[in-house]
């Protein structure tokens, strides 16, 4: 851990405090979001369509936003964004904790999502460039303060709701209101380089910039061809608990195994993300590196499809083995495939982009991954019922394992016909809407 606050203080001090918030950031939102269906359902007795609909409106809302946040981030500038989705999250968390009605709730519940899409392109878009050469070091290091708020964050809200959900939700507000106060206090304003530009009406309009953008087909199919990767990491939190309890059942050993999988996945993401990037840095190019990425997320489905060939024991030893096994082999196989992709990923963003309207092109990368994210688990969720009703547990982890192989030669395909390694040719913009 050391050498990772080493590596930290070597950036710049403006991508040091961005990795902290962003600890921060998860930290926050992962104390309170697990626990919050239960609150919904239990405490307050709203009915589950209802816990669903102010759960999907959360979703909706960043999910929707994040084109418009991204282009305001790179409009008005990077700082503005991220204080105002940290305010907005502290008001929307404090509601949370605080209101009962139906229509507070939603509201709150939008709030919290629109929170994530004014500062979450801004965040990456400012990190880019605030590193520089070093972006693809810095995302790297990036995703372990990520993980670390992740992992972390459910703990303290386990002990927090404890006590009394209304404290986890009063706590993770308190958490964003201090972290819009540093925002505000120690980081450096910073803007796109043709944001004056825009702000002054010499730029185009919002319309044509979104034009220009959809216009960029290497960007567009390297979205795409990653929405698999977003896909079958999620399965994290979907089909492997689901396949523990299913074997493992309900009762402490089936919660004990579920929370070993995301310890896996956070500790082995925190312990080996500088590493495995440094590796891969000095051996692959980024394209490169993005294959095997999605090729290790597609073979960490591979364990699982071979458990399907052992009889289930009744009970004992085997049966608990068979149910915790190969889950945790998988999610240590999508734990790692992400180590590689993500910070190649998140520098090939950039350069597609040719540096011009960055967190525009992460706010549209996000809303097409996410867009991905909602058919894909819709997919896999209709795979594992027809596994369980044609008798045959091995559908939904072939069809899972194939994702990841056709995602991997579309992204091979890609970088052999040089579509991740140069930028295109800037389109014209001359149109203000």
């Amino acid at each position: 851990m050391k050498g990772l606050f080493t590596q930290a203080r070597s950036h710049e001090r403006s991508v040091q405090l961005l990795m902290v918030n962003q600890f921060t950031i998860n930290l926050g939102f992962y104390m309170l979001m697990p626990y919050l269906a239960a609150h919904l359902s239990g405490t307050l007795g709203l009915a589950g369509w209802i816990v669903g609909l102010v759960l999907g409106v959360r979703n909706f809302s960043q999910q929707g936003m994040f084109l418009l946040g991204g282009t305001m981030a790179d409009r008005l500038g990077y700082k503005p964004m991220i204080v105002a989705g940290c305010v907005l999250r502290t008001l929307g968390f404090a509601t949370l904790g605080l209101v009962d009605s139906l229509p507070a709730l939603l509201a709150a519940s939008a709030a919290t999502g629109l929170a994530g899409a004014l500062f979450n392109p801004a965040v990456r878009a400012y990190l880019a460039a605030d590193a520089g050469e070093r972006r693809v070091e810095a995302f790297a290091l990036f995703n372990v303060f990520y993980q670390a708020g992740i992992l972390m964050g459910p703990l303290v809200g386990m002990v927090l709701t404890g006590v009394d959900f209304r404290v986890t939700c009063l706590v993770a507000a308190g958490i964003f209101a201090l972290l819009s106060v540093v925002q505000i206090r120690a980081l450096p304003a910073r803007r796109a380089e043709d944001a004056t530009r825009q702000r002054s009406g010499e730029g185009p309009g919002v319309l044509a910039q979104w034009r220009g953008i959809l216009a960029n087909r290497p960007f567009l199919l390297f979205s795409v061809a990653m929405i698999g990767s977003y896909v079958l990491t999620f399965q994290v939190y979907l089909a492997l608990p689901l396949e523990v309890r299913r074997l493992g059942g309900d009762d402490v050993f089936g919660t004990a195994a579920v929370a070993v999988l995301f310890a896996v996945s956070g500790l082995s993401t925190i312990l080996g993300q500088t590493r495995v990037t440094a590796w891969c840095k000095a051996r692959y190019e980024a394209g490169q590196a993005l294959v095997r990425g999605l090729l290790a997320m597609g073979l960490a489905f591979v364990p699982l499809l071979l458990a399907t060939a052992i009889p289930v024991p009744a009970s004992g030893i085997g049966l608990w083995l068979l149910a915790a096994v190969p889950p945790t082999l998988a999610a240590l196989l999508l734990a790692l495939g992400t180590m590689i992709a993500y910070p190649f990923e998140m520098d090939t963003i950039v350069r597609l982009s040719g540096d011009r309207l960055v967190a525009t092109h992460y706010g549209l990368y996000n809303t097409i991954c996410g867009i991905g994210i909602t058919v894909g688990n819709l997919g896999t969720g209709a795979a594992l019922d027809a596994a369980r009703a044609a008798g045959v547990p091995a559908l939904p982890w072939i069809t899972l394992a194939a994702l990841g192989l056709a995602c991997a030669a579309a992204l091979h395909g890609l970088h052999r016909t040089g579509r991740l390694t140069a930028p295109p040719a800037a389109a014209p913009l001359h149109a203000t809407t």
